[in-house]
């Protein structure tokens, strides 16, 4: 099930697969471990899918709070350009998948390794249904993820990084969704992928119902003797477009992720890493930055500042049903030490939409 499966109305019009691989040449893949006390696993988001790593996109970061990571921000704030996968696993993995990524880029794309490797690996934290310090996630598994990405329609809940996450203390993980804008004679492409792990129940919002106060029972969360309070996680959103931009403007987008996020009805813990990355895949063959540049110039082509608008609204629109789609999609989840997270009670979600007037035409 997805969100538009439910009796409610979510502003704006989609692309073929309603998924960031919407955005023409952007793939998507999962490694998923389930085994012993393992919840967790490896997402790997190819801007322009494995033959093109190492040729840069526009790109920007945004971060709302800090309580998280997303390695090579550093560089990309400095260039404006990101060359390689995006990887998204869970906390205490972030430097093995880093490595993972060394090794792929080394053995498929060795002129690009012998340069210098940044990786961009983010996480949240899945330790309430993982054995997180275990040493479940390989470098192999970053190898894989990346060798498994593909175009096309894009599972979502219990799957890749996010496979150990929980978001409204229900069962979350991986969302996605997508928009499309006119601009001019040309229609481009607004994709978000989430990996959603945030967010306390009473605060859940759908469509702009708050549903939240009225689900509050069934919260292991709130029981189960651990250490996190309610709110705690992570949530890591990736924005693609084939619309040209500049890298200032990527990061204009990826400011525009929290609105999204708010409309599901968070406040933004403390606790909650919450960092955002958009990219744009168009000025192909721009923003290169390697030791023998042939070019004396380049150029961007780019949209009018002034005509950012719809992008805003795209994003905003997107992030919120890539959120309510990992809810949708996830599936209730046995962890390490038997905790539990139960998902997202849809037929009683259905019967409060009905009683808040839900359906078309509402908000």
């Amino acid at each position: 099930m997805r969100a538009r499966d439910l009796p409610l109305t979510l502003d704006g019009r989609h692309g073929r697969h309603n998924a960031i691989t919407d955005v023409p040449g952007v793939e998507v893949g999962y490694v998923t471990l389930t085994e012993a006390d393992a919840r967790t696993g490896v997402t790997a988001i190819l801007p322009r899918g494995r033959q093109k790593v190492g040729l840069p996109c526009a790109a920007g970061t945004h971060s709302l709070n800090g309580n998280g990571e997303m390695t090579g921000v550093t560089w990309i704030e400095e260039s404006g350009a990101l060359s390689l996968p995006v990887m998204i696993t869970n906390t205490h993995a972030v430097g093995t998948v880093h490595r993972g990524v060394i090794d792929w880029v080394a053995a498929r794309h060795p002129g690009l390794a012998a340069q210098w490797l940044l990786p961009v690996v983010a996480e949240t934290w899945d330790g309430y249904l993982n054995d997180i310090n275990g040493p479940h996630v390989r470098p192999e598994h970053a190898a894989q993820a990346i060798e498994a990405a593909a175009t096309g329609p894009v599972a979502e809940g219990n799957v890749g990084g996010g496979t150990g996450m929980n978001c409204y203390s229900y069962k979350g993980g991986s969302g996605t969704a997508s928009r499309l804008v006119g601009h001019g004679p040309d229609t481009y492409t607004v994709g978000v992928f989430a990996q959603a792990n945030f967010g306390s129940r009473h605060e859940l919002t759908v469509a702009g119902h708050r549903v939240g106060p009225s689900l509050l029972d069934d919260d292991p969360m709130s029981t189960t003797d651990w250490f996190a309070p309610s709110g705690a996680g992570s949530v890591i959103v990736v924005v693609a477009t084939d619309a040209p931009l500049l890298p200032g403007q990527c990061k204009a987008l990826a400011r525009r992720v929290p609105m999204g996020l708010a409309r599901t009805g968070t406040t933004g813990s403390h606790f909650s890493g919450d960092i955002f990355l958009a990219f744009s895949t168009a000025n192909e063959g721009a923003l290169t930055s390697g030791f023998t540049v042939d070019d004396d110039y380049q150029s961007l082509r780019f949209v009018p500042w002034g005509r950012m608008d719809p992008f805003y609204t795209a994003v905003v629109q997107a992030v919120e049903e890539a959120v309510l789609n990992a809810l949708t999609g996830a599936e209730e989840m046995i962890g390490r030490n038997g905790h539990r997270s139960p998902a997202l009670p849809i037929g009683r979600l259905i019967e409060l939409l009905a009683q808040d007037g839900a359906g078309a035409g509402s908000r």
